[in-house]
C-alpha cells in the first residue's frame, strides 16, 4: 500500500484523551499489542500519550514535529496511525480549517485481564505467540464522551488487517462491486439466518443469541473469515446440553474448520494491499460514459479468478486454469488488471480456451512493454491487432508466389518444341484442306461448262 501523500509534515495535529489509562496499561500495551502491531505503533501511541500534555491549545504541533520525536519517515507514521486505528487504541478526526488539522483521540487499551477476555485479540495473540508461550502469558499476567469534532475518518480493523493470507489459486482476489463488508459491527449483522436455523432445531434463541454471544460470532467471523454454514456448525458443535454456548468449545471449532478449509494458512495480522472501496468502485462505473471504459475499469478492480467465473456464466473457475494464470503472473511479474486483459484477450482469440503456450508466449511481451494498468493493456492489445492485420495484407500470397516459381531452360525448350509440331502440323492439315477445295472447285467448273455447251 502506497502510504506517501496522505498526511504532509506541515499538517497539525492535537491529542485527546478522554478516559483514563488502565495502571498496567504498559504491560499490556509491550506484551500484548506489540506483538499484533508492532514496535513502530506503540512507539507512536506512547509518544502521542505524553504530548498530549505539552501541547498548547491554540497551536497545534505539525507532523514534522513527530517525525523528529520518532525519527521515523512520514509514510512509516501514517501506517503505524493506521494500525493504531485498525487495533481500537486511536480514532482520528479531520477537522476542516483553513489548514488540515488532526484530532488523535487515544483509547485506552485493555488491561491485561480485560484483553484476555476479548475473543478475537486473545485468539489473534494467540496465533502469533503459540500456544505456550500464550499460556505462560496469560498466567503471568493474570465515562469515555465522543468527540463530535469534525469527520470521523478512523480506519477499521477490516480496512487495515487481514487475519490470513488467501491461498494461491485465489490470487488476490479484489472485492466485487457489490462487495460488502463480511465482518461488520454486531450492531450491523443480521442474526435472522442463525435465529431461523436454531428455531428449526428447536434451540431458544434467546438463550443463545445473547449479547455477549454475539460478540463472540461477529469476534470469529472477522477472524477466520468463515461461511454462515460453517459458522452454524461450530455454534451446534459448542451447544452445551443446557442450550448455552461454551465459548472456548465455539473457538475451537471455527479454527478447526478453518484449518480444513486453509490447510497450509497460519492465522496472523497482516496488513491488507491497496485496493478502492466497493462504493468507490461503483461511483467509477457509473461515471462510465462507454462500454469498453466500463469493461476496463471492472477489469481493473476484479481478481482472474472472478474474471473466469464471469465469462463461464458463475461456474468456478478450474484450479487447472487457475494454476496457469499464477505461474503466468509470478513469471512474468504482471500486475492483476494487465492478466486480466490478458485473459480476455486469449480467450477471444482462441475460440474461449485457455491455452498456456499462448498465454505464455503474449504475456512475455507485454511484460517487456511494462504494462501496469488495464487501459494500458487494452489499448496495447489493440495496436498490435492492427499491426498483425496490415501484416496480413501486405504478406504476398502463396498462389502468385507458386506461379513466379522459376522454370528451367530445357522445360521450356522441349515446350516450344512441342507447340512448333503442333503449329507445323496444323499448318498441313489447313494447306491439305486447301488442297482439297481447290480440286472440288475444279470439278464444279468443268461439269458446269459441259452442262453450258449441251
Amino acid at each position: 500500500m502506497n502510504y506517501i501523500g496522505k498526511i504532509l509534515p506541515v499538517d497539525g495535529y492535537a491529542v485527546r484523551l478522554d478516559a483514563s489509562m488502565p495502571i498496567d496499561y504498559t504491560m499490556s500495551l509491550t506484551h500484548l499489542y506489540q506483538p499484533l502491531i508492532g514496535i513502530n505503533a506503540i512507539a507512536l501511541y506512547q509518544t502521542l500519550l505524553v504530548d498530549r500534555q505539552m501541547q498548547t491549545k491554540d497551536t497545534p504541533h505539525t507532523h514534522h514535529t513527530l517525525m523528529s520525536y520518532l525519527n521515523m519517515p512520514l509514510d512509516d507514521i501514517y501506517k503505524a496511525r493506521l494500525k493504531l486505528e485498525g487495533i481500537g487504541l486511536l480514532k482520528t478526526y479531520k477537522v476542516k480549517r483553513a489548514e488540515n488539522v488532526y484530532m488523535y483521540v487515544l483509547q485506552p487499551p485493555f488491561s491485561p485481564a480485560d484483553f484476555f477476555k476479548d475473543a478475537m485479540l486473545s485468539q489473534l495473540l494467540y496465533h502469533h505467540l503459540g500456544r505456550d508461550r500464550f499460556s505462560v502469558l496469560k498466567q503471568q499476567v493474570g465515562s469515555h464522551q465522543t468527540v463530535q469534532e469534525g469527520e470521523n475518518i478512523t480506519a477499521s480493523f477490516h480496512d487495515v488487517f487481514q487475519t490470513f493470507e488467501p491461498g494461491n489459486d485465489a490470487i488476490d482476489s479484489l472485492p466485487s462491486i457489490d462487495a460488502v463488508d463480511s465482518s461488520p459491527p454486531v450492531d450491523k449483522i443480521d442474526f435472522t439466518w442463525m435465529s431461523h436455523m436454531l428455531k428449526q432445531r428447536m434451540i431458544p434463541v434467546k438463550h443463545v443469541l445473547t449479547t455477549q454471544n454475539k460478540q463472540l460470532i461477529t469476534q470469529m467471523l472477522a477472524l477466520y473469515d468463515l461461511p454462515q454454514h460453517d459458522v452454524e456448525k461450530a455454534l451446534l458443535w459448542a451447544l452445551t446440553e443446557d442450550n448455552q454456548i461454551d465459548q472456548e468449545e465455539f473457538k475451537s471449532a471455527c479454527h478447526d474448520l478453518f484449518k480444513a478449509t486453509y490447510a497450509e494458512k497460519a492465522i496472523k495480522l497482516t496488513e491488507k494491499p491497496a485496493q478502492p472501496k466497493p462504493s468507490e468502485n461503483h461511483q467509477q462505473l457509473k461515471r462510465a460514459e462507454t462500454k469498453e471504459s466500463q469493461l476496463i475499469q471492472r477489469l481493473e478492480i476484479m481478481s482472474p479468478k472472478q474474471l473466469l467465473e464471469d465469462l463461464s456464466s458463475g461456474q468456478q473457475a478450474s484450479e487447472q486454469d487457475m494454476k496457469i494464470i499464477r505461474e503466468v503472473m509470478t513469471t512474468q511479474g504482471l500486475p492483476s488488471p494487465v492478466m486480466n486483459v490478458l485473459i480476455h484477450y486469449v480467450l477471444l482469440q482462441s475460440n474461449m480456451k485457455l491455452s498456456k503456450n499462448y498465454l505464455e508466449k503474449i504475456a512475455s511481451h507485454w511484460s517487456r512493454a511494462k504494462l501496469t494498468t488495464a487501459e494500458e493493456a487494452m489499448a496495447f492489445a489493440k495496436q498490435e491487432l492492427k499491426k498483425f492485420g496490415q501484416q496480413s495484407n501486405k504478406r504476398p500470397s502463396y498462389r502468385k508466389t507458386y506461379n513466379q516459381e522459376v522454370i528451367p531452360d530445357w522445360f521450356k525448350a522441349r515446350q516450344q518444341k512441342k507447340q512448333q509440331q503442333v503449329n507445323q502440323e496444323n499448318a498441313a492439315h489447313v494447306h491439305e484442306n486447301d488442297e482439297e477445295k481447290k480440286e472440288e472447285l475444279a470439278e464444279m467448273l468443268r461439269a458446269f461448262s459441259q452442262s453450258s455447251k449441251k
